[in-house]
């Protein structure tokens, strides 16, 4: 676990991320209601075969999901280096140091 000094520097690096994208979120939305006010209304295009693509909340959730795993397996490989290097070092302490 992190001492109370790291997790306050994670926290309020944390803090100052969501500000930015709390900033970004904003622009993005005046941006866009900018944008709708002046353009015009034009009407809905359908393109074959495009129900069978994923929405962009499907795209978005995937590679969440997949980045999920993919740190879960991240982790998993630190955990036993960690586990395999303790084992050496026991090994080595336990001949002597040698």
């Amino acid at each position: 676990m992190a001492s109370n000094a790291t997790q306050t520097v994670q926290d309020e690096v944390l803090k100052a991320i969501r500000m930015g994208q709390e900033t970004l979120i904003d622009g993005i939305r005046t941006c866009v209601q900018t944008i709708q006010s002046v353009s015009p209304k034009v009407p809905a295009v359908h393109l074959p075969l495009a129900d069978k693509l994923p929405t962009p909340a499907e795209v978005v959730a995937s590679a969440y999901d997949f980045a999920e795993r993919l740190l879960a397996s991240q982790r998993q490989l630190a955990e036993e280096v960690l586990e395999v290097t303790a084992l050496a070092d026991s090994t080595k302490q336990a001949d002597g140091g040698q």
